[in-house]
């Protein structure tokens, strides 16, 4: 089964990987998430996948966030519209293998994910 990885290439985690599974022979799709956004939709999607609260995928360290949304009580609704508008607050990779998903972060979990 081809693993979708949601990518964004400024990450070294999510570069990390990308290269442990192309080292592995692993198929899988890669999605660069900041060239081509997810829609509010597809963010829904893949929390279920996660079987996570929006707050799970949120990047709460990056200078965004702090700058613009730390200080924010928003909904479910509206922070998956905010990561919709801003990509580079989705944690990275999320690996994506049927109806499942994990955070691919540390390396560790893509390995236990693909080995699954």
């Amino acid at each position: 089964m081809i693993v979708k990885v949601l990518h964004n290439g400024n990450c070294s985690k999510s570069n990390a990987v990308l290269e442990y599974l192309d080292e592995n022979g692993v198929p899988f799709e890669m999605i660069n998430i900041v060239e081509h956004p997810l829609s509010v939709t597809e963010i829904k999607t893949v929390l279920k996948k996660l079987n996570q609260s929006v707050s799970h995928i949120i990047r709460k360290t990056d200078r965004l966030y702090m700058e613009n949304f730390a200080d924010k009580d928003l909904s479910e609704e509206e922070w998956i519209q905010v990561l919709a508008e801003n990509p580079s607050l989705i944690q990275r990779p999320i690996l994506i293998k049927g109806p499942v998903a994990m955070l691919g972060r540390p390396v560790e979990n893509a390995k236990y994910f693909i080995d699954k």
